[in-house]
């Protein structure tokens, strides 16, 4: 069991239900799981999508039929493999990831689970990479740091066409993201994100809160309008 950032009570028996539930519905995959033993012995932060988050970002791949993917936030690539498997034939994952330490264990996982011709990993700041990236993306999954995410959704709908889905992830953040008075640059980043994808007319918006081996968050999803 992960040291969840942001626990909870019955934080426990919730990470037993998400073990139920992978086991289940995401039974282990070699490659996956040689790429979260990768991520801790190179010092990476358990900050990895869970399994049951990582199979929904492959269904909203599957689902949206996305051939073109960008990820905000690589980290190790657990997720970026979650999606790449469920990509169709011809498919590809820009990710973008700006530590340069962490970017070479993702390149070594992405590589390892046989998926180097689905990936274009970009090392750098997001918001020097984004500014070279071509539209449009299918899908757009926000996952970096929480301060500029504002700026990232910015770039995301530059980047989309009609029907492109934008998920940014970790806006619940314990709960504290409904403090208006938070002084904590990553809530009032999420917040700032929320409140402009709430005034956007192009998007149409949910919340969901989750709880699990990760403790208490939960991710937004936005689908851009014609």
């Amino acid at each position: 069991m992960r040291n969840p950032d942001y626990a909870t009570a019955d934080g426990a028996a919730q990470a037993k239900v998400d073990d139920y539930f992978s086991t289940l519905l995401a039974p282990p995959d070699p490659t996956l799981t040689a790429a979260l033993a990768a991520n801790a012995a190179g010092g990476l932060p358990a900050h990895d999508v869970s399994a049951m988050q990582g199979k929904m970002l492959a269904l909203f791949v599957q689902m949206t039929g996305a051939r073109h993917v960008l990820e905000v936030g690589t980290l190790g690539g657990y997720s970026t493999i979650w999606m790449a498997h469920a990509l169709p034939p011809g498919g590809r994952i820009v990710t973008i990831e700006a530590n340069a330490h962490h970017a070479e264990i993702a390149r070594a996982n992405i590589a390892a689970a046989g998926l180097a011709a689905q990936v274009e990993l970009r090392i750098g700041a997001a918001l020097d990479v984004l500014p070279e990236l071509d539209a449009p993306f299918d899908l757009i999954f926000i996952d970096a740091d929480k301060p500029n995410n504002p700026h990232y959704l910015t770039h995301a709908l530059r980047l989309s066409r009609p029907g492109t889905v934008i998920i940014g992830d970790n806006v619940v953040r314990g709960g504290a993201v409904a403090d208006p008075a938070s002084t904590d640059p990553n809530v009032r980043g999420v917040r700032d994100f929320l409140s402009r994808i709430a005034d956007e007319p192009r998007l149409q918006a949910t919340a969901i809160q989750t709880v699990g081996e990760k403790g208490w968050d939960g991710f937004v999803m936005a689908v851009v309008q014609a």
